[in-house]
């Protein structure tokens, strides 16, 4: 298995609190890497860092060798790891369509034709459809995204995401305010987007620890900032006191 993302003796820290000492993993393709932890354990900066939005006080993180710590999401995006932003709060005026659209102009390098292509190029319209169909949203290509279900927002958030044609994709909790009853069938339908689509890693930032069972290849936990376990799922779970310490606080990001 070839390595797409690493971190290499990450740390990050603000003044005088550390927020992430000395973190070292990697995601292999293939992979579904779930990282959990309790309150405060360094999970939005180790995802921030990840994505360019942050540079780290020491060490390197490297996306398929080369070393992209501080570069930011955009030009991220157009070296292939994309992070799953919730867009659809954001706009929540645009269809389905326009929603998609603009991550496959953006994709495209038409920028500022923006929803303008997208009646005028068929090749966008197909991408479009390609996506919604995907993702279960092909019939509602029309819609708002404030007029759709939570788990329909949620598929729409992530299905921006893959338009934009990633290698490696990061979501975070990506299944948070949907019904228990609708998360696995929400996985499930991202983990087969992410085979059509050519995704060849996720990353899963997940508090909920039945989503993180069944569907990760290996979980990272970090607790205070610190990398504190890199197993996979029946290693993991078989350690009571690791456990007790990933969930044993009340959940905050």
């Amino acid at each position: 298995m070839s390595v797409l993302l690493e971190t290499r003796g990450v740390s990050k820290s603000y003044g005088a609190f550390c927020a992430l000492s000395n973190v070292s993993f990697s995601v292999n393709e293939g992979e579904l890497i779930s990282v959990v932890g309790p309150n405060g354990a360094g999970k939005t900066t180790l995802v921030n860092t990840l994505t360019g939005l942050l540079r780290p006080t020491a060490g390197d993180v490297l996306f398929m060798g080369r070393n992209i710590a501080g570069v930011g999401p955009v030009s991220l995006t157009d070296h292939g790891l994309v992070r799953s932003f919730q867009l659809i709060q954001i706009f929540p005026a645009l269809t389905v369509a326009e929603t998609i659209a603009a991550a496959v102009i953006s994709r495209q390098s038409k920028r500022w034709r923006l929803f303008s292509s997208l009646a005028a190029d068929p090749d966008i319209a197909a991408r479009v459809r390609e996506v919604a169909d995907i993702f279960g949203l092909g019939h509602r290509l029309d819609t708002t995204a404030v007029a759709l279900s939570q788990g329909e927002k949620k598929l729409l958030d992530v299905a921006s995401a893959f338009a934009l044609d990633p290698k490696v994709i990061l979501l975070d909790e990506p299944t948070s305010g949907v019904s228990t009853a609708d998360k696995h069938g929400i996985m499930s339908i991202l983990i087969t987007a992410g085979k059509k689509a050519g995704v060849q890693a996720m990353v899963l930032v997940e508090h909920d620890m039945d989503l993180v069972a069944a569907y990760s290849s290996r979980i990272i936990a970090l607790s205070g900032g610190e990398l504190i376990a890199d197993l996979p799922p029946k290693e993991f779970f078989a350690d009571p006191n690791l456990i007790a310490t990933v969930i044993g606080q009340r959940r905050r990001h």
